[in-house]
């Protein structure tokens, strides 16, 4: 089931490439993915690598997106002939902080990037552009409805992209699904938890509804047919996700099987649930945001025809992606201590009151 880069033929001829935001988790696997195909890597970001992440042939260089001047002298020092623009403020994040980074950043990146002339930057946005909608798979040509300041700033950043594409920069565009893969902690480490404690997993709402994630694999893969590609066939937009998913409650399912715990997946009525999150939410007893709880209960899945078109095709079902996160979850993360909430997806988060509602949930 694992997929790994030697496994699949190199597309693109290696070069240069700068990787923002290149510490965090999905930094860290573009990294890693681009230098085990033979190219000279950088990771610009303000705190360095773990000693346990540090990948051989990748270089690092400290800096913040949001200082034009720095992110300049990065692409100078490396003579960058691609970046990869993963830099971005999680939901959590004040709104400011979330505006300059993901907003301020991107601009500074494509100014220097223009400037350097480099050859094409990959930006990475989100399917959190769309919102929410009645009528599904999303297509690249639907409707942006961003929902609060971290949907609305990566429709704002994707404005500034395809500003530069009308300067003459290539900007290909990936709006990934929510991504998972062995160093993926973050929310997904309250659900693992839970599955290794041997609770029933509650979902928002019964869970019949399709909800698509995908596999950071895949995502560092479809970067690299961005490279490889024709400017005419990669200069544009591309939904990124699982071919194979069913229902949430199906999905989430598969881990708990693989654990053996004979436990299961357990729906809640959805007015109910979402309200009780609000409250915990606010009272700053709950790790789960907004974007999580209010959208949980809906179906959420986009077409990836148009990337199938240039030949890419995913490795990973729902369930796989899952299983092989859960996989990496019991054989790596022995640490006790959570490091903050949301602000990080590779650290674990608080999980506050809902330590008491899992003890509920071992029992039912």
């Amino acid at each position: 089931m694992q997929a790994h880069a030697h496994d699949d033929d190199r597309l693109a001829e290696p070069g240069s490439l700068l990787v923002t935001g290149g510490t965090g988790f999905l930094g860290l696997h573009t990294c890693e993915y681009f230098a085990e195909r033979g190219w000279d890597v950088t990771a610009f970001d303000l705190k360095p690598f773990k000693p346990e992440d540090e990948i051989d042939g990748v270089d690092f260089i400290e800096g913040d997106v949001r200082d034009e001047e720095t992110v300049s002298a990065a692409i100078d020092e490396v003579d960058a002939d691609a970046i990869v623009h993963t830099a971005a403020a999680l939901p959590l994040w004040d709104d400011q902080r979330i505006r300059e980074t993901t907003i301020d950043g991107t601009r500074n990146v494509l100014w220097a990037a223009k400037e350097a002339d480099v050859e094409r930057v990959v930006y990475v946005s989100s399917t959190a552009v769309y919102g929410t909608h009645d009528h599904h798979p999303i297509t690249e040509e639907s409707p942006l409805d961003g929902v609060g300041p971290y949907g609305e700033a990566k429709i704002e950043a994707e404005k500034i992209c395809r500003d530069f594409r009308r300067m003459g920069l290539c900007v290909p565009i990936l709006r990934p699904k929510t991504f998972i893969g062995p160093k993926r902690l973050g929310v997904f480490q309250v659900l693992f938890d839970w599955i290794e404690s041997g609770a029933n997993v509650p979902m928002v709402g019964w869970g019949n509804n399709q909800y698509q994630l995908m596999h950071v694999y895949d995502l560092v893969r479809a970067m690299e047919f961005m490279f490889a590609k024709d400017e005419s066939d990669v200069n544009t937009t591309f939904n990124v996700g699982a071919e194979e998913f069913g229902t949430m409650k199906e999905d989430f399912q598969a881990p708990i099987d693989y654990a053996g715990t004979g436990k299961r997946t357990v729906g809640t009525p959805t007015p109910l649930t979402v309200f009780a999150l609000r409250v915990l939410e606010k009272l700053n007893l709950s790790p789960l945001y907004p974007w999580v709880y209010e959208t949980a209960h809906e179906d959420s899945y986009v077409s990836v025809e148009k990337l199938q078109s240039l030949g890419w095709e995913p490795k990973y079902s729902n369930k796989e992606a899952l299983v092989e996160t859960y996989e990496w979850y019991l054989e790596n993360y022995d640490d006790p201590e959570s490091e903050g909430t949301g602000l990080d997806h590779r650290v674990a988060w608080d999980q506050g009151a809902l330590t008491l509602v899992k003890g509920v949930f071992k029992h039912i």
